[in-house]
């Protein structure tokens, strides 16, 4: 190691310390990184071989001088961390204030904190008397999860512990093929556009560069869809080996806990009966029933909501050890008995067929219970409702009202019939105040991590919309296959699950089932950094919602500014920042939200991490809660046992209260992002911009269910919500094109991704033109391409053209097996909503954007007399249907006005008819099932359709013909002298 020259004041860049006494050195030989003793003796004591500011290895010699002095220092950080002059000064990376916040917050009233400091110390005085020597965790060591670390270290095993999944990547017999047809596409898009470009239609130059732009366009957005499916993957769990090591006979379940989210709004849009099934599968789930905790969020503040949980609650406690005696599936009882199957399949239990009948009975006045409050709900009394002791409802007023939260069932609570645990169940509905603004879904997902950080802090939430209901009960644990594997889980920041719905028709005429998305682009995604987060489904690691980076985060691309401290603080004795100081400012900002880095601190247990952090800066990215704050530093989660139930029921109406976010990073920068109606999308890019990935898991049994729009406008009106969040992410400052590029942790298919997932509602307008060009073509005798001047090569790229896109689409199906029909409905929904829902999405946004606008489409509801997918047949007026009306009008008029000219011209003008025809049909075949879903039918076409389509046809022919618009008119003055002289000849 070097000295540092004379006369130069001694400043060591990782405490920040300016001291001329210090003995500080050169630690790296390629960025002159110059760090006091204390600090390098404590990095060599870690095992840290890398320079912290440019990540080169420092040289050997500098490592064994530095280990020779150390072997002459018995100075432990324990002893350094005990001195109060020493924490101030060579505490790896603390902050200047951290020590002096801590002891100021203690005395002012902060019993938990000083605790916190107190047992570290206790701890540490322990360790040192026991410890000979300092132990270096290796990075094989460091993917031990720490809880099984604890219960192993003095009897590890020298083999690595056996995987919990794997990945199965696509044969190459059908990979190899794929991606040689993309490429093959590619080139052959190159050549068409040259070819096109260079061969203009003279007499329709209007057209033609019009479909040369919108080609350009659909061929872009091809590539942004296409590449992220370059490397798709499978993966496979092991369940058995998952209860083989955490769940060893005779000791307490080792499985980490799981808090499950369930929000609602208005129960008169949302069916209690639908959400209280959704939460009986939740509570019967094959999982350690003291690991479950289930979180209702009632948005809507009704007293229905409520009595409906109260219900529940109460029938769970019947239908839970029904489920898990008999081993039943699906849990949720709505569906159970709708099946038809053999129940007696495989029952062996006599008991079975009597306790079945029983629980049946019971379900029956169940729902009559809950239709019956359904059926009161109705009309609101004007004094506004009131519960069963006399006082009123505090939810009178959903804009206005306090925090409500009440605990069922639970170890505290009510055992089910049998006498068993059941797992606890919570009810919860923030505070509203009409001078806030709550972020609807957004923040009430926010509002229930911090209640369930305060009443259990499980490691790992599982979001479930309130239709989707748990279809297979070990899906926490193919999820946990995942997250608690020590060589996998350690950077997952999520495991999403694919969205499976029931009700739906046979044909699916509205692509419900979306499995295009979720069978090809989402396996594509796996094989790069992980799937995107959709909304529900997905069971989070609670660490990474925080804001946190992964543990394995890479150290930041730029160089640290001289005399840092940990937050991003510059020291009391520190000048001006310098320029490259605010480059990393901005970059630490950017990636870590101002919350320290895992990987810096792994090393340390949560109470040493009290130390090193701020409790200030925690308050500022937190909130004000201590007892919140207190959760977010412990990884593995859990509640102290000595808390007080009280307490934390206070604590917990607290956090959900109005004001509790303000001036805090929440939606911001941890938990669920704000600024977009598809929040799920922008909070799953902001993790993966932080370096973390997620896992897509596909067990055999859907692990989820949920229900789905089944009629048009509706659905319309979903895909409209969709688009229009990812208007407003790509008008906002986290579009994917722009943000990001700084630590370079996001990979450039990943992006790629994203980007297509926010200008998707852009191609409506080039989809738009492109729909009628058609109709114009046939209108006007004109087209978009020369046919009369067409070459062998033109007709070649034409061809090849369209062999590579029905090979891509053939060889996508082979590997994923998604089945034609569904790949069909998915090509045809995609031009039903580019031409509607994505169309008014992108006005929507751009209004909101400059005046603030919000428009809405109002659906008015029509009945419907069909008693089976009834719903299906409803037919609702909303201002979306009228651009694809119009479209399929103007085509059929083309096709009838372009058969009549050609009747008129002769045999001649068939030949160009026949692709100005197919360019029209294959419109009105993609939007034929908007076509059927004007008439509100299934399965067929309506006769009083047909008679008027015929009917309309034949009365415009016969006009067209008549008033023929495209014959040049001639002129009678041209004609008349010839007139006169054949008179002329024929008097004389």
């Amino acid at each position: 190691m070097m000295e540092p020259e004379h006369g130069v004041p001694a400043v060591c860049n990782s405490c920040g310390e300016h001291d001329n006494t210090a003995e500080v050195f050169v630690a790296c030989h390629v960025c002159n990184f110059s760090i006091c003793k204390a600090c390098a003796d404590l990095e060599i004591k870690e095992g840290q071989k890398l320079c912290l500011r440019c990540g080169a290895p420092y040289a050997e010699n500098s490592v064994d001088d530095a280990e020779l002095k150390e072997s002459g220092n018995q100075s432990t950080m324990a002893a350094h961390l005990n001195n109060s002059q020493d924490v101030g000064h060579h505490s790896r990376r603390i902050s200047n204030m951290s020590s002096v916040d801590i002891e100021t917050n203690d005395e002012s009233g902060h019993p938990i904190w000083k605790n916190r400091v107190e047992s570290w110390k206790d701890k540490k005085n322990k360790k040192k008397k026991a410890a000979t020597k300092a132990e270096i965790l290796t990075e094989k060591d460091d993917q031990v999860p720490s809880e099984q670390q604890m219960g192993e270290e003095e009897n590890q095993s020298p083999e690595a512990p056996e995987a919990l999944s794997s990945v199965i990547p696509i044969p190459p017999n059908q990979i190899k093929p794929y991606r040689v047809v993309v490429i093959t596409r590619l080139i052959i898009l190159a050549l068409f556009f040259y070819y096109r470009i260079t061969h203009p239609v003279d007499g329709a130059y209007g057209l033609w560069l019009t479909s040369i732009i919108c080609e350009i366009w659909f061929a872009l957005s091809w590539i942004l869809d296409q590449f992220p499916k370059w490397s798709p993957i499978n993966r496979v769990t092991y369940i058995d080996k998952l209860s083989a090591r955490f769940e060893k006979e005779g000791e307490p379940s080792q499985l980490a806990s799981v808090d499950v989210f369930v929000s609602t709004v208005d129960p008169m849009k949302e069916p209690p009966l639908i959400t209280a099934n959704t939460v009986l599968s939740i509570l019967a789930m094959d999982y350690p029933v003291e690991k479950v905790c289930c979180y209702l969020s009632d948005d809507g503040a009704s007293m229905l909501s409520f009595e409906s949980l109260v219900e529940t609650a109460d029938f769970a406690r019947k239908w839970v050890p029904f489920c898990k005696k008999f081993a039943i599936e699906p849990r949720t009882p709505e569906y159970y008995f709708a099946q038809k199957f053999d129940y007696l399949k495989d029952k062996v239990q006599p008991s079975f067929v009597k306790e079945r009948r029983a629980i049946k009975r019971d379900y029956e006045e169940f729902r009559v219970r809950i239709n019956a409050l359904v059926a009161k709900a109705q009309k609101k009394p004007e004094e506004g409702w009131t519960m069963q002791d006399g006082r009123p409802w505090p939810g009178n007023d959903s804009n206005d009202h306090t925090g409500m939260i009440q605990v069922f069932l639970g170890h505290s609570g009510a055992h089910d019939v049998e006498g068993n645990e059941l797992p606890r169940l919570v009810y919860v509905s923030r505070e509203k105040r009409p001078v806030y603004r709550h972020h609807k879904k957004a923040g009430a997902e926010n509002a229930l991590i911090r209640v369930s950080a305060v009443l259990t802090n499980a490691p790992y939430i599982l979001n479930l919309d309130c239709d989707h209901y748990v279809n297979n009960c070990k899906a926490v644990r193919e999820a946990m296959c995942f997250l608690m594997d020590p060589q996998v889980g350690r950077d997952v920041c999520y495991v999403q699950f694919p969205n499976r719905f029931d009700g739906i028709d046979r044909s699916d005429r509205y692509a419900n089932r979306n499995t295009v998305f979720f069978d090809i682009n989402m396996k594509g995604l796996d094989g790069i950094q992980g799937p995107f987060y959709v909304g529900t489904g997905c069971v989070f690691n609670r660490q990474a919602l925080y804001g946190y980076g992964p543990p394995s985060l890479p150290g930041l691309p730029t160089a640290p500014p001289p005399s840092r401290s940990w937050f991003g603080k510059r020291s009391s004795k520190e000048p001006s920042k310098d320029p490259s100081e605010v480059y990393r400012d901005a970059k630490q900002e950017e990636l870590d939200a101002g919350i320290f880095n895992l990987k810096e601190i792994e090393n340390y247990d949560q109470n040493e991490r009290s130390l090193l952090i701020s409790q200030m800066s925690l308050e500022r990215t937190f909130g004000t809660s201590s007892v919140f704050i207190e959760s977010t530093l412990t990884e593995n989660g859990g509640v102290p046992e000595s808390a007080d139930p009280s307490t934390l029921i206070k604590e917990a109406i607290h956090v959900i209260s109005c004001g509790y976010e303000q001036k805090t990073s929440w939606g911001r920068e941890i938990g669920w992002i704000y600024g977009s109606v598809t929040e799920d999308i922008l909070t799953g890019f902001k993790m993966h911009c932080r370096g973390w990935r997620s896992i897509y898991c596909m067990p055999l049994r859907p692990a989820f269910k949920g229900s789905v729009p089944l009629n048009l406008s509706d659905r319309l009106h979903q895909v409209l919500r969709w688009a229009l969040g990812s208007v407003e992410i790509f008008l906002s400052r986290h579009c994917p094109l722009w943000y990001g590029y700084a630590a370079g942790r996001l990979k450039w298919l990943q992006r790629l991704a994203y980007i297509s997932t926010v200008v998707y509602p852009f191609t409506s307008f080039p989809l738009v033109v492109y729909c009628t060009i058609p109709a114009i073509c046939l209108l006007t005798g004109k087209f978009i391409v020369a046919t009369d001047t067409m070459t062998n090569l033109g007709n070649l790229l034409y061809l090849g053209l369209t062999t590579s896109i029905i090979l891509t689409n053939v060889i996508e199906m082979w590997w994923s097996g998604v089945s034609i029909q569904d790949w069909w409905r998915n090509e045809q929904f995609w031009v039903i909503g580019g031409v509607s829902s994505h169309l008014f999405a992108v006005f929507q946004g751009f209004l909101n954007l400059m005046g603030g606008i919000d428009t809405n489409f109002t659906v008015t509801a029509k009945a419907a007399d069909d008693i089976e997918f009834g719903d299906l047949y409803i037919v609702k007026w909303t201002t979306l249907l009228i651009p694809p009306t119009t479209l399929i009008i103007i085509n059929i008029v083309g096709i009838v006005a372009g058969f009549s000219d050609a009747l008129n011209k002769g045999i001649g003008a068939w030949g160009p008819l026949f692709g100005k025809n197919f360019f029209a049909f294959w419109v009105i075949s993609h939007l034929f099932p908007f076509m059927k879903g004007l008439m509100g039918r299934q399965n067929r076409t309506p006769t009083i359709v047909v008679l008027w389509s015929v009917l309309l046809a034949s009365v415009f022919s016969l006009i067209w013909v008549k008033i023929d618009p495209f014959v040049n008119k001639v002129d009678s003055s041209t004609i008349a002298p010839t007139c006169i002289a054949i008179d002329c000849d024929i008097t004389t």
